[in-house]
């Protein structure tokens, strides 16, 4: 990592270990890093805490032992495995929300979200309300909405869990082309698929402790 007040990008687990009150650990002794550029898949069976790795990388969740560094600045999106959104807001909407946040005009919003919402497959739904949506609109949905809030760390919790093998494929690209334009992807996944888009796998199986 960086130094001497230089910024540090990425992210890094550092002996990461976790457990609930009362219950053995999940796993013990987790290290990796992923830096800028990279896209990292978290595998193993159903369970094993890969959600509860992805809660603590963003820091909503402290772990047991070890320490997680994030990057400097450091902007995090995290798409859950279960998309959820205002049910009343229209796709365009959800979709141009973030752009609007940071404070970009309302056409700026809308043209670079129509652009995404094209891209993922979506853009005949952009005045479709979000609870008429099916699952797997919804968790596109989520996925240019992430994208559009300009991270430079993207949790993504089974991306493709709802989805058909040609918009699962769609997602896996897009997905490894957001790490290629130097964001750092960290993707919770059972999809072999998936873990084929990515540059490295973390089996937390490997690292489970019954202790």
């Amino acid at each position: 990592m960086a130094g001497g007040g230089e910024a540090t990008r990425g992210v890094e687990v550092d002996d990461l270990g976790h457990r609930f009150a009362g219950s053995p650990f999940l796993w013990r002794h987790v290290s990796f890093a992923v830096r800028d550029g990279e896209i990292l898949a978290l595998c193993g069976r159903s369970g094993c805490g890969k959600s509860t790795m992805l809660s603590i990388i963003a820091g909503w969740e402290n772990p047991t032992e070890g320490v997680v560094r994030r990057g400097e600045p450091c902007r995090i999106s995290w798409v859950f495995q279960n998309p959820y959104g205002a049910a009343w807001r229209t796709v365009l909407d959800i979709a141009a929300y973030p752009l609007l946040a940071a404070g970009h005009t309302r056409s700026y919003a809308e043209e670079q979200a129509r652009s995404i919402l094209d891209s993922f497959g979506l853009s005949a739904l952009e005045n479709r309300l979000f609870q008429e949506l099916s699952g797997g609109e919804a968790q596109r949905l989520m996925l240019v909405r992430a994208i559009n809030a300009q991270p430079n760390v993207l949790l993504v919790d089974e991306p493709t869990a709802q989805l058909d093998t040609r918009t699962a494929d769609l997602v896996n690209s897009t997905l490894s082309q957001l790490a290629r334009s130097g964001a750092a992807v960290i993707i919770a996944t059972h999809d072999p698929r998936t873990r084929e888009a990515c540059d490295r796998v973390i089996d937390l199986d490997l690292y489970a402790r019954s202790e």
